[in-house]
């Protein structure tokens, strides 16, 4: 993986075995389906929609396996696959822990679009870790807030704040 420009100030990866069992069993599920249905009645559409499932969940295994974040002096990386966001820290105004209603909480993992509270949330999770969410400055399409779980919710958030506070003009100390 290469870096970016700036100072690592934090990294973790987050893996999820209940997430990975779940995915496996999903598409071992709808290929088992699959099987059944074209010894039942040969390819047909139902096969074609179980065998599509299969594969869809058979990429949830390998790409929702570990959420990566990295904290640098210039930005936040979340990457889960293939799939990456980055936000500069000037474009961060706050950050907290991540509290909804159990429904919304629990909803899934992998990577979700929503509104919360009126406000458009990428999340980046998993089921069993908690999250903090960050509050953006400039909106990244509809996006106005991005969350993500992470084992360590209290040490990120208080790195971040004071990296944003550091950005502040004016700051009178460096964070350490």
């Amino acid at each position: 993986m290469s870096i970016a420009p700036g100072r690592v100030i934090y990294r973790e990866q987050v893996v999820s075995l209940k997430t990975e069992v779940l995915f496996l069993a999903l598409t071992i599920f709808f290929f088992l389906l699959f099987l059944w249905r074209v010894n039942a009645a040969g390819l047909d559409a139902l096969a074609f929609l179980f065998v599509f499932f299969a594969i869809v969940f058979l990429f949830y295994c390998v790409n929702f396996r570990r959420l990566e974040i990295l904290l640098t002096s210039e930005f936040l990386k979340l990457t889960f696959g293939v799939f990456r966001w980055r936000v500069p820290l000037e474009n961060i105004a706050e950050c907290q822990l991540d509290e909804l209603p159990n429904l919304m909480k629990y909803g899934g993992a992998g990577i979700h679009f929503m509104m919360i509270r009126a406000r458009y949330r990428a999340s980046f999770n998993f089921l069993e870790y908690p999250r903090v969410v960050i509050a953006l400055r400039r909106k990244a399409g509809p996006v106005r807030d991005i969350s993500f779980s992470t084992r360590r919710p209290e040490e990120l958030m208080s790195l971040l704040q004071c990296e944003m506070e550091a950005r502040s003009p004016t700051a009178l100390i460096a964070c350490g």
